[in-house]
């Protein structure tokens, strides 16, 4: 599998530079909350959201440097991202995030909220003072799918009910929007035509939909390897797809076993264990990885479009890395 870091090497310099904007445009005087926003950015992950705004802006730019609005894209898209995340540890009680103690582990639940309406507030004013209120527009539109794919989900969680369509329209909502944007975004950042945007919107939704997927199937790794707790998703009554591949197929009095152990995982362990067991040991994880290899294929045979340059090059690439990734 190809490094991250041999993936990033195209735009290791603006990547560079666009931490550096991201640090200036968030810093606070106020002690409490740099301290926290240190701690967030401190923490984040490998940064797949602002890359993809960065290889996506560098391919589209003819051999150009990047302009500052590719590094407002990136930041304005991770922002709404690591916003999403404090809030959602929140909502979901998580005392870690990648291994490492959540923020309202660290500082509680009131303050998280805040610190998360801050990062948006700050970010989007930024935006606004830019000028740049097209790629604004384009990116805000995305917080609205990514809330209401939430909603959904929370819904279906009650209900310990879904369908294939559903789950679609929820990991679209929550997850594929967001990359979709960062790839528009970045094209559009440089002054690329409208049916570029729209073709780095598909490919980027495409590459979205297999990194939760794939993210789905890595809920059932052990927790050491991810930085995240065994089963995650089967604790909060999610039905992601290694299950529900599993429940389309059985028959209903399995399928009543299912979301019995599902009301039942919150606080029981064997509960949880008989479901690992069951999704692990019937395929569930295999089928699902050929689903989201369906949609990497999609998204690579989108690139080819493309002249080849070392931009689209790290971005199949990646494509591939975010199908063989381990955490």
């Amino acid at each position: 599998m190809t490094s991250i870091e041999k993936i990033k090497a195209p735009v290791a310099a603006d990547l560079a530079r666009y931490e550096s904007f991201l640090r200036t445009s968030l810093h606070s005087e106020h002690k409490l909350t740099q301290a926290m926003l240190d701690y967030i950015f401190e923490t984040r992950g490998k940064g797949i959201r602002p890359l993809l705004v960065l290889l996506s802006a560098g391919m589209h730019n003819h051999g150009k440097k990047l302009p500052q609005k590719s590094y407002l894209a990136a930041m304005l898209i991770e922002m709404v991202h690591t916003a999403s995340l404090v809030h959602d540890d929140v909502i979901d009680e998580a005392d870690l995030r990648r291994g490492q103690p959540s923020v309202n582990a660290k500082w509680n639940s009131k303050r998280s909220v805040i610190i998360g309406d801050y990062i948006l507030a700050k970010s989007f004013t930024t935006g606004m003072q830019s000028g740049a209120y097209e790629l604004v527009g384009y990116i805000t539109n995305g917080i609205n799918a990514l809330c209401e794919g939430e909603l959904i989900q929370s819904e279906q969680n009650d209900l310990l009910e879904m369908t294939r369509e559903i789950y679609f329209d929820i990991i679209s909502k929550k997850t594929a929007t967001l990359i979709g944007a960062s790839c528009g975004a970045g094209a559009m950042s440089v002054g690329a035509g409208a049916d570029v945007v729209n073709a780095m919107r598909q490919f980027g939704d495409n590459i979205g939909m297999a990194f939760q997927i794939k993210d789905d199937i890595l809920d059932y790794s052990p927790s050491e390897k991810t930085g995240k707790p065994l089963c995650g998703d089967l604790r909060e009554g999610k039905i992601t797809l290694p299950l529900l591949l599993l429940m389309e197929t059985a028959d209903a009095r399995t399928r009543e076993e299912i979301k019995e152990h599902l009301r039942k995982a919150w606080n029981s362990p064997a509960s949880l264990e008989h479901l690992h067991a069951m999704v692990t040991n019937d395929g569930g994880l295999d089928r699902a990885a050929e689903v989201m290899n369906e949609y990497v294929d999609r998204a690579r045979n989108g690139l080819r479009k493309f002249p080849e340059s070392v931009f689209r090059n790290s971005l199949d690439d990646l494509c591939l890395y975010i199908a063989e990734r381990d955490k």
